[in-house]
Parts: structure tokens; sequence; C-alpha cells
């Protein structure tokens, strides 16, 4: 498998909600599974099927730091919209030379973004320019300190699929907060960065510059390029910088846009760093997958615990004698009378037998005593139902994560699973008469032995299928007074009889054997039940083996991490065709590396030192604050536009 099948791999795997509990930092998981997924979709799979496409620089920066005025006095036209209300970036802008439209245009980068040219709408607006030489894009991103939600997530996805980030801050609010938490994840992920230092007062342009450099060493960024933009005083917030204030970034630009083996270092750069977040930020993935799949076995095991907890109310209704009252002890009595039917039950056995069989063969219709006792078995089985689905829902409200899920259901559902369903009652009916005949055949299938024949002749099949269904329910606990007396006589009574037809070992076997049939298809019932539950789960729960997958994908990864493809660029003329289509030749390689000093720029020495093992995967989306212990430099903002406190955008 090489590297870009197992990014695939990778990808497929997170394709899917994983996180759906409220369990443990379940929204930091949710962001960072975002996060990642987007990395992959929008930089890491595009970039390694075309490592020798053009270049992505991303413009991004705090609201107010004039990322739109920077973007279009570089390009020396009024391709993005600067203004005075913020945020002013609401639709991201990237501006390309025409011979790249045709790879922007296309799937290729950001795929989930729509494309629109002109002034229409549209997700990703793309302009042309001839300014930019081939091989280069900017791309004017949002704020990433908006006020507007969706801003700031659009912006962090944008500077994600950068190959190369152009950070633009100011002399005013350099050292915020929220600017840093984004370049120290530029650090941690080894992303090609340079800094603009812009709206800088002349009488301050050396202080700020050093306190910021001193900033970059102190975040492990020593080795970014720093641009500082000299405050100017334009005419309107629609204007372009000085063509000299912005010269020295112009001048940087096209020289790497010339420089094909720069891009490639760039991009090279940028790739690998994105490879090497993975080796921390895929498993951290896999342990928060670990506690949602432990909160799915614990609401699992709720489920499964009321539900055995419904079996046993079942199993002592039929132990407790409680079947044998109302309308089945009713139709009994009907027959024997309460009085007198225990003290003859030992001297008048025989006529009692001759009454019996009386009652079976017409006298009093048998079809009563079926009847009822088919409506107190279902009457049993839904109580035992209603009460394991209310323990089930009970259960969930408690447990982690399940009364979100609850909440997610609605209040309705969940009332609904909180009782049992209402087919319940048909379908218990099914059973309980699939039970008797059951009994009936039990009965048959004894009485065809030829010792037995005599005796059933007396009953009938039916007659005796219907003793051994009272037989079922031989106990009398939870009985009282004289309720025990007619009950535990109706049992003692059935048992004596079926003794006397079967035998003592039969009728032992006959009624285990019914008792237990009953048993299981009341417990198929009970499971149907406790599937409405599980059904809720299913289609939430992340498949099985996720989080291993996950760890396998991170191992495969960083064994074939160095196993970049080769970038064609550096191919003979008469190698594999180009990628980008109707892309034009690349001009000689321009090898100046820096514009030369002058008072508005100051460089760093382009090296990459080992970061340091801060591994902050996310920056906070929390308000913009000041770095502790840090008194910003430069004097106020002496612009004459709006104050900078007004709300977030990009324009001057």
């Amino acid at each position: 498998m090489d590297l870009l099948s197992a990014l695939q791999r990778l990808r497929g795997t997170l394709d899917r909600e994983l996180f759906p509990l409220a369990i443990g930092e379940a929204a930091d998981d949710r962001r960072a599974l975002k996060e990642l997924t987007g990395q992959l979709d929008d930089y890491l799979l595009p970039r390694l099927r075309a490592i020798d496409a053009p270049l992505l620089t991303v413009v991004g920066g705090s609201t107010g730091a004039g990322k739109s005025t920077l973007v279009n006095s570089l390009v020396g036209a009024d391709v993005a919209e600067p203004g005075v209300l913020r945020p002013t970036t609401l639709v991201p802008t990237l501006v390309v030379n025409p011979a790249d439209r045709d790879w922007f245009m296309g799937q290729n980068v950001l795929p989930g973004l729509s494309r629109a040219t002109g002034s229409g709408p549209g997700a990703l607006r793309l302009v042309g320019s001839e300014a930019l030489g081939a091989g280069l894009a900017l791309l004017d991103a949002p704020d990433i300190d908006s006020v507007v939600t969706a801003n700031r997530e659009l912006a962090a996805q944008l500077l994600a699929a950068a190959d190369l980030w152009l950070f633009v801050t100011t002399a005013a609010r350099y050292a915020d907060e929220v600017p840093w938490s984004f370049l120290r994840t530029a650090r941690e992920r080894s992303t090609a960065l340079a800094v603009v230092l812009d709206r800088v007062p002349p009488e301050a342009a050396g202080p700020v510059a050093r306190d910021l450099e001193r900033l970059l060493v102190e975040n492990g960024l020593a080795g970014a390029r720093l641009f500082t933009v000299p405050e100017a005083a334009l005419p309107s917030e629609k204007a372009r910088l000085p063509a000299e204030a912005v010269a020295p970034i112009t001048a940087w630009l096209s020289g790497l846009a010339a420089d094909a083996a720069e891009r490639s270092r760039v991009v090279r750069q940028t790739l690998s760093g994105a490879l090497d977040s993975l080796a921390t930020r895929v498993p951290a993935l896999a342990k928060a997958v670990e506690r949602q799949e432990a909160g799915f076995g614990t609401l699992r095991e709720v489920v499964t615990g009321a539900y055995a907890g419904g079996m046993a109310d079942f199993d002592e209704g039929m132990r407790d004698g409680s079947l044998l009252r109302g309308e089945v002890l009713a139709r009994w009595q009907d027959f024997i009378g309460t009085g007198d039917f225990m003290r003859s039950l030992e001297s008048r056995v025989g006529r009692l037998r001759d009454r019996i069989v009386g009652f079976f063969t017409g006298q009093v219709p048998e079809a009563r005593l079926r009847d009822a006792l088919e409506s107190g078995v279902e009457a049993l089985i839904r109580g035992s139902a209603d009460a394991a689905a209310e323990r089930a829902l009970e259960g969930w409200s408690a447990a982690p994560g399940g009364a979100g899920l609850l909440d997610r259901l609605g209040a309705i559902e969940s009332a609904r699973l909180g009782r049992a369903s209402p087919d319940l009652g048909k379908r218990a009916e099914f059973a309980v008469r699939g039970w008797q005949e059951y009994v009936l055949d039990l009965v048959r299938e004894e009485g065809a032995e030829r010792r037995t024949t005599a005796r059933m002749a007396s009953f009938g099949v039916n007659g005796a299928g219907l003793l051994l269904m009272l037989a079922v329910f031989a106990s009398t606990g939870g009985l009282t007074g004289i309720e025990v007396g007619i009950a535990g006589g109706t049992t003692v009574l059935s048992q004596k009889l079926l003794e006397a037809i079967f035998g003592d070992q039969a009728v032992r076997t006959l009624t285990a054997r019914a008792r237990e049939d009953l048993r299981e298809r009341v417990r198929l019932l009970m499971d149907e039940e406790a599937a409405r539950f599980l059904s809720v789960l299913e289609p939430l729960e992340p498949p099985r083996g996720t989080a291993d997958a996950l760890l396998a994908a991170s191992r495969t990864i960083r064994d074939h991490q160095t196993e970049l493809p080769p970038d064609r660029r550096d191919s003979p003329p008469d190698a594999a065709s180009r990628t980008i289509p109707n892309r034009r030749p690349d001009p000689p390689p321009d090898r100046r590396d820096s514009p030369p000093p002058d008072a508005a720029s100051r460089t760093i020495p382009n090296r990459r030192p080992d970061p340091p093992p801060d591994r902050q995967d996310s920056p906070p989306d929390a308000a913009s604050q000041t770095t502790p212990n840090h008194q910003p430099a430069p004097p106020p903002d002496r612009r004459d536009s709006p104050p900078e406190a007004a709300e977030g955008g990009d324009g001057r």
C-alpha cells in the first residue's frame, strides 16, 4: 500500500459521524474530526495526487488587519472587496494566473466549495490576473476572529488547505492571543509561513518589528519570513497601498512564482508537516472513538438489563398465582364451587373427577376457561414489557450520553420508547395461542401411549390440555386468605387429575416442557421490544473496530510517509505530461530568495528549528486576548480610518 492509498483508507474510516454521544469532550472531538477530514479533502489528498500543482497561498489574519487591501495592492487591481463594515470578506476570493484557472475551477482543491466568477454568488470567488506568475495563487480568507462563526470556521478550513500562509497582523494587535493560536498551529504542522506586520507607524517600525521577531522566536517560528508595511493615509477604504510599500512582498512572491524548485520545497515542507501531525491527531481521535464505543456499550447493557428484569417479572407472575385470580378463577369456580371443594378433595376424588369430566364435555363450555387463561397471560406479558421499557428509558436518562441521545430523539419519540409497543397485544395473543396449541400437541403425543388411551378418553385432548396449562402456574405465592385455598385447590386438583391420567413423572416432564415453551415465546417478545431501543443506537454507533482501524491507518501512513511522489517539473521535457491543463512553461529560475533589505522589510533567516513539544492541535475559538506579560510596543494606530475596535474584517 502506498501513501496515497493509506490516506484514502483513513479518509474512508472518518466518513461518518463518530461522536454522536455527549461523552467527555465530545464537542472538541467533533471539531477535531471536522478539521482532519477537511484537511484530508482540501489539501493532503489533492496535493499528493498532483504534487506539482500550483502553490496555494492563503492570506489570513485578524479582523481589520488589511488582508483584502494587501491582496489588491499586490495584484494591482481591485480583486478583493475591502471596506469599513465588518466582516468584509464574506466570500473568499481566489486570485490565479489565467494559465492556472482550469486547475482551480475544478474540484482539485477545496472540493466542498462551489466556484463562481465575477461578482456572482458562490462559496469561492475566482478571479484571474496576469500580475501573478503561473504556478502561484493568492486566496483572501475571512477573519480568523470574526463574530460570525461560519466565517471563523471557513478561515480555519482555508488555512488548513494552504501550501503557504501569508499571515497579516497589525502594529496595534500583533500580540493578541487568537492570531498566535493559529501561528502555533502552523508551527506544530510545519506549515510554510510568512508574516506581514501591517499599519506600522514610521517611528515605531523598529521597536515593533524587533518585538514581533522576539515573539516569533519564543513561539518556535524563528524561520518565518517577516515583512513590515508602513502606515499610509489612504483616500478611501477601497484604495490600494503605494507600490513601494508592498514592493518587498511583491518581489518575494514573484521570485517564488518564477522558481519551481523553491515552490516544490515549500509544498514538501507543508505536506510533510501535515503528515507528521497525523501521528498525534489520529490516535487522539481513536481514543475518543473508544470512549464512544464504551458509551454505546453501556446503553446496550441498560436495555439488556431492563428486559432481563421484564422476563423476571413474567416468571414471578407465573409463580405467584396471580394468573389464577380474576376471570380464570371465576370460570373454574363456576364448576367446583369454593366451599366444600377442599373438604371433598381426598374423600370424593372419584365424584369430582366425574363432575370435571362433565365440565370438559359440555356442561360448562371449556372455551371460557381457555379464553380466560389466554387473557391473563397476555396481560402479564404486557405488564412485564411496560415495566421493562420504563426501566430502560430511566437507565438511558442516567447513563453517560443517554440524556443527549433522548433529547436528539425528541420528547414524543422518547415517551413512546418508555411504553410497550402498541401492537404488543396482538403479538402476545398470537404467542399465547401458539403456546396453547403446543400444549395440546404435548397431550396428544403423551396420550397416544396405550397405557393412557383409555384414561384420556374420559377427558379429551382439550380437557387434559387445559389441566396441563393450569399446572404450569402451580405456585400460590403472593395470594392470601381464601385465595390461597381456591387457587391452590385449582392447581392441586389439576395436578391430581393429570397424575391420574399420565402418571407422576410424565406430569412433571410435561409441565416443565410447557412452562419452558411459554417462557421462550415470551422471551422472543421481550427481545423484539428491546430491539426498539437498540434500533435507535444502531444507525448512530460507529462501526465496530473503528478505533483499531484508525490506529492501523496511522501506523501505515507513518511507515510510508517518506514516499512522497516525485515532482514532475524536475523531469525531462519528454517525461509524463503535465498535470495542470493549459499551463504555460515555467520561466527560468529566479534565485532572488529575498528582496534587498530596507526600512520596510525585515527578514529572519529562513530555517525551520525543531518544534517544541507543545501539541496544541486547534486554536481556541475564544475572544482575542493579549499574550501574557507582554505590552505591545507601538503607539496607538493613527490611521484616519474607523477604530479597530469595530468588529472584524480584513479591509484597511
